[in-house]
């Protein structure tokens, strides 16, 4: 079976609230690589429970690159890329097992099914959400990009879309989206400068027209409200730090 060619890999820091339904999902995987960042919340006792997790503790240097040092962990050459709150289904786990692993220049697509406090988000952005998430590591990496990153692809790069998707918790607790827009805002940031104020201020305003009206996130409810919301305010104080970044001397 393909599957046991596929080492799948996560990084994650305080997941105790979902690590367990992800790890669940993955015991079909002889090599599933946990790169923790720091955990203090009871990952890392939970991971211990699954023989077949390698755990490894390594610095948090940016999404991509550590993604890319958590793959080099990985037994197999073919990696399977997870965050901490994905969960495979096992019509997905059966598609796997049926791939046929002899074009390292293939990756595989798949789709992502975001939820929100336990409800499936249909636009506001999040419905149509397809990545690559299944590659050889000898041939492709992810990008170097401090958030926001995704599989760098090549000329002759094969692309194969799989027919089942996975599960993606994307909120569990509102809380969360604090959190990710001052860590998203402070990584985004990062010696960037912005040097007009009204930049940020319509940065902002566009990401809340793009989610809520260009995407049909009125039709998600007070849910698609509120992710418009994230998103205008993970743009603005994006832009605000860039912008007193240009103040600072």
């Amino acid at each position: 079976m393909s599957i046991k060619n596929i080492s799948c890999v996560i990084i994650v820091k305080d997941g105790a609230s979902t690590i367990k339904e992800t790890l669940e999902s993955l015991k079909s995987f002889q090599d599933v690589v946990l790169y923790d960042n720091g955990s203090s919340d009871g990952t890392l006792e939970i991971a211990k429970n699954y023989p077949n997790v390698n755990l490894v503790q390594g610095e948090f240097s940016g999404f991509g690159p550590t993604k890319n040092q958590a793959a080099a962990f990985a037994k197999s050459s073919w990696i399977l890329s997870l965050d901490a709150d994905e969960i495979l289904p096992p019509s997905l786990v059966g598609e796997l097992k049926m791939l046929k692993l002899d074009n390292e220049k293939e990756v595989f697509i798949l789709k992502r099914d975001n939820y929100f406090l336990g409800k499936e988000i249909k636009y506001s952005g999040w419905g149509r959400d397809y990545l690559t998430r299944i590659y050889h590591k000898n041939y492709h990496n992810f990008n170097q990009n401090m958030v926001h990153e995704f599989v760098e692809l090549k000329n002759d790069t094969k692309k194969t879309e799989l027919k089942n998707s996975f599960k993606h918790n994307a909120v569990q607790d509102i809380n969360q989206f604090l959190q990710k827009i001052i860590k998203y805002s402070d990584l985004a940031s990062k010696d960037k400068k912005t040097c007009c104020f009204l930049v940020v201020l319509l940065r902002a305003k566009w990401a809340f027209i793009k989610t809520y009206f260009l995407q049909l996130g009125f039709l998600d409810g007070w849910r698609g409200f509120v992710i418009a919301m994230f998103n205008f305010n993970g743009k603005f104080f994006r832009y605000l730090k860039r912008y007193i970044n240009s103040r600072t001397k």
